[in-house]
């Protein structure tokens, strides 16, 4: 047991992208600190409201979150407890909650955007005139904010060398668990009164997904997709890239959302790393980039577009200033065009397919992100954006940083982006990574009567091959809404005023 001298009387852990009640600092501390815990989550509409203006009432990622809390309360009711769930402001309504409960205490783990930072910091001056504290701790990275930095105590901005001094600066310590210890007896129960249940997301304006039926949600998916991919992870370098093989772990919406902590991943790639597996060496690689994102943003605040902004493309900074002089497309043509790419009728199998996959599950690929992002900027010339904000909109796993950091590389406006004239051939993408058509055939049933030598660019196919795959150019299958050849030469001129941005490297 702790030492009763040193707790405080009640505190209140409030949930945010974290939805486990197992290796959490800011639960652990509370237990750790506090004679009565109670735990909340709170659905707020500072966030919801946008995406419901934006037609979203079917987002996918509220459902996930809405069943991944019935599992916290259901485990924490097992444990003595339960969970308080609000649907308002947070920034109104936790100030309210640890009113109402009467702690000493507000104990939440830290988030790095902006717009997040700005709610937290309101919530920590409200409370302060109740004399409540409040404690944002590190959880969801494994070094944050300026804990990993160059040798001259500068900022990195390449990953290479970024990856390099994180592995350096790695210690056993940086990956315990922040065990909970949920048999305390400190949990407390939900005062009746306060005890309103978990509300609907018909009320809340949002409807069932059935995203179950194909991504386990809680914290028992999570548990589920990493046992399944641990027997696949020294596989993972040799088929995290073919879209039609199952090589990715599936953990990236779990891994957004918190029902598996980030040590715990990094944990094992690590272990394996060191045993000699190539699979889980890229794969921690991967795990590396996404706290380099959050690094990147925590440290350039400029690159999150305006709280007020109406239009994806207001008040939201290139990463490389240069290139926000870069001319995009613009008026109907360029709204046209992005239709054709949003909707999967660009007449580019690959790029189709994969925006098929994503309007239909919240699912991409991640070698499909990099396909279509480069497509849409570097072959139709739309600002970079523009994707970003569909991808916002529609990825269950969207994180904003890892979103914007992956835009930004594909358009070469980023840090340690590709340079500005590497542009995917999206047919030889296809030949190299979808050599069968086996993931085209999926998500474009109306191809899959084609060879597999013709199927990654249907025009290029003869007239009979076309008639008996039942294929009518223009009706059934669009033709190329743009010749790449002719893309490629025109985004070379497009870029030509940031040559000498990218000529110049930078750590």
């Amino acid at each position: 047991m702790y030492p009763m001298a040193t707790l405080q009387n009640k505190g209140l852990v409030w949930l945010r992208r974290d939805l486990r009640v197992h290796d959490h600092h800011a639960l652990r501390m509370a237990i750790k600190h506090c004679k009565a815990v109670f735990v909340c989550f709170v659905f707020d509409t500072d966030i919801l409201s946008a995406l419901l203006e934006r037609g979203l009432s079917h987002d996918r990622r509220i459902d996930f979150i809405w069943q991944s809390l019935v599992e916290i309360d259901t485990e924490l009711r097992s444990h003595g407890g339960g969970l308080i769930v609000r649907h308002g402001r947070a920034v109104d309504l936790i100030p309210k909650l640890a009113q109402e409960l009467g702690v000493d205490h507000v104990y939440c783990n830290k988030d790095y955007e902006p717009a997040a930072i700005e709610r937290d910091l309101a919530v920590k001056k409200q409370i302060a005139s109740h004399k409540i504290e409040f404690s944002s701790l590190k959880d969801q990275v494994i070094f944050e904010e300026r804990e990993v930095l160059t040798g001259s105590g500068g900022v990195f901005s390449v990953f290479t060398p970024y990856k390099n001094a994180w592995l350096k600066k790695l210690t056993p310590g940086d990956l315990d668990a922040h065990a909970v210890d949920l048999d305390s007896g400190r949990l407390e129960k939900i005062p009746s009164q306060l005890d309103t249940g978990i509300p609907s997301l018909e009320s809340m304006g949002f409807q069932k997904t059935g995203i179950e039926s194909y991504l386990p949600t809680g914290m028992s998916g999570a548990s589920h997709f990493f046992e399944e991919f641990l027997h696949r992870i020294d596989q993972y370098h040799a088929t995290r890239d073919f879209p039609a093989v199952k090589g990715p772990s599936y953990l990236s919406m779990h891994s957004r959302f918190g029902t598996i902590s980030i040590r715990a991943l990094v944990r094992e790639a690590h272990t394996r790393m060191l045993a000699g597996s190539m699979g889980a060496t890229i794969w921690l690689s991967e795990l590396i980039w996404r706290d380099f994102y959050f690094m990147i943003l925590a440290n350039h605040p400029r690159l999150a577009p305006a709280r007020s902004s109406s239009h994806p493309t207001s008040g939201h900074e290139s990463f490389k200033a240069d290139y926000d002089n870069i001319r995009w497309e613009s008026g109907p043509n360029a709204e046209k065009l992005f239709k054709a790419w949003r909707e999967g009728k660009t007449g580019y199998p690959l790029v189709d397919a994969a925006m098929h996959q994503l309007n239909s599950s919240g699912y991409m690929h991640n070698r499909l992100r990099m396909v279509v992002a480069s497509f849409l900027v570097k072959d139709l010339g739309i600002d970079w954006r523009w994707g970003e904000q569909y991808f916002a909109d529609h990825l269950n796993d969207f994180d904003f940083a890892a979103n914007n950091g992956g835009w930004q590389w594909a358009s070469s406006s980023g840090c340690d982006a590709q340079p500005y004239f590497r542009i995917f051939n999206p047919i030889t993408q296809s030949e190299k990574f979808d050599p069968e058509g086996k993931f085209i055939r999926k998500y474009c049933p109306e191809l899959a009567k084609l060879s597999n030598k013709v199927i990654h660019a249907p025009w290029l196919a003869g007239s009979i091959e076309l008639e008996i795959a039942g294929i009518v150019l223009g009706k059934n299958y669009p033709h190329p809404i743009i010749d790449h050849g002719e893309a490629r030469k025109n985004t070379l001129i497009r870029y030509a005023v940031v040559k000498k941005a990218d000529s110049s490297a930078s750590q």
